[in-house]
């Protein structure tokens, strides 16, 4: 019987030692991922682009004038850059692959996009059996970020076919059966989701009751290096955004802001997740660029956790919007794994960033109570 689903850990695995992932380190597999890592080249670009599907990526770079640049440097805001992966793929005729930012790489608002040879798709090795070299776009939006070889800016999802949850009936067996969200202590139950797009997905909404709510990007000339830890003081980058008395947040157009959700997700270990772009008539911002929820997030291996809330990485792009607590801020889709992963995430010897994380945290490069 042909496998279904997302691959778990321990498949992504056997693809390296089988040589379907080039270069890749069995160090950052991950519960249903593998991280992606920074090679040895990198340009400077005029302009964003992407591959025909008979063109390699670094071909056009150099067609369209692409500059030769240095990891000596930290890279500058709102310029463009193309970085050479490390891995490249072999894979088998029954499985492709995408990729999502990883969260540290959100939360710094930089900007990463995947590109992948004859693939005129970002983010994507998008059909069965892709062979080929990747690259990464990467893009600093709010200071400037210090990046080097063996940095990991992506993670690599891959898949025997498409196993989403895509409409209501099944979003509703997944839900009584696994209780994915929580408020507070208490489970949510089905019926009590007044919001939804009728397409299998979960609505949150973003939480404004506690003191501090977020943060807001501050311009400043300092830069970050994005392999140090616990390193930076939050208010060189940010400023923090407390509780209004109407529970409300005015989000300025171009700003950069962390919020999180008021309710709390439970991702059972044979399941992952994305965050989807919200239909665009519930507001005109972004809601977040790292869109990948591993399997255990906010639940464990045997489902004891009751829940973590999202951290959520927002940006107008029209309008000012004021927000109020309770208001539909992302949606989340579920996906069903071929089988239980061998690592699960949150747990200790994985080393998870964010297992933890309560409020609007920042990333792991930031020191933080």
């Amino acid at each position: 019987m042909e496998k279904q689903g997302t691959l778990p850990s321990q498949d992504i695995r056997t693809l390296i030692r089988d040589g379907g992932i080039v270069n890749g380190n069995e160090n950052n597999v991950q519960p249903a991922s593998l991280d992606l890592t920074v090679g040895g080249k990198i340009y400077r670009l005029p302009h964003i682009f992407l591959p025909k599907p008979e063109e390699r990526v670094e071909d056009v770079a150099k067609e369209i004038g692409a500059e030769a640049y240095t990891f000596e440097y930290p890279l500058e805001i709102n310029t463009l850059y193309l970085v050479k992966l490390k891995e490249q793929l072999n894979l088998p005729d029954s499985v492709y692959g995408y990729s999502n930012p990883k969260s540290s790489v959100g939360r710094i608002d930089l900007k990463v996009s995947m590109l992948a040879d004859y693939v005129a798709r970002f983010d994507a090795a998008g059909h069965y059996g892709y062979k080929g070299e990747l690259w990464a776009i990467v893009e600093p939006k709010s200071f400037r970020v210090k990046i080097q070889p063996g940095d990991t800016l992506l993670q690599l999802r891959l898949f025997y076919s498409d196993t989403r949850i895509k409409n209501q009936n099944v979003l509703e067996n997944f839900y009584r059966k696994h209780n994915p969200l929580y408020f507070d202590e208490t489970p949510i139950d089905y019926k009590e989701m007044k919001i939804n797009d009728e397409d299998g997905s979960v609505i949150m909404t973003v939480d404004l009751r506690y003191d501090l709510v977020g943060w807001r990007c501050e311009g400043t000339q300092k830069y970050i290096d994005f392999s140090k830890k616990k390193l930076y003081k939050p208010e060189d980058f940010f400023a923090p955004i407390h509780k209004s008395p109407q529970k409300t947040v005015t989000l300025r157009k171009g700003d950069f802001y962390i919020l999180h959700t008021r309710e709390k997700i439970r991702v059972p270990p044979t399941y992952a997740a994305e965050i989807a772009p919200m239909d665009v008539r519930s507001g005109e911002y972004r809601s977040h660029y790292a869109g990948f929820i591993d399997p255990g997030f906010g639940y464990g291996k045997e489902g004891r956790i009751n829940g973590q809330s999202i951290v959520l990485e927002v940006r107008p792009f029209e309008n000012s919007i004021v927000l109020s607590n309770k208001q539909p801020i992302c949606k989340v889709v579920f996906e069903e794994l071929c089988e239980m992963p061998d690592i699960v995430y949150g747990e200790e010897e994985l080393g998870s960033h964010y297992a933890n994380q309560t409020g609007p945290r920042l990333s792991k490069h930031f020191v933080q109570e």
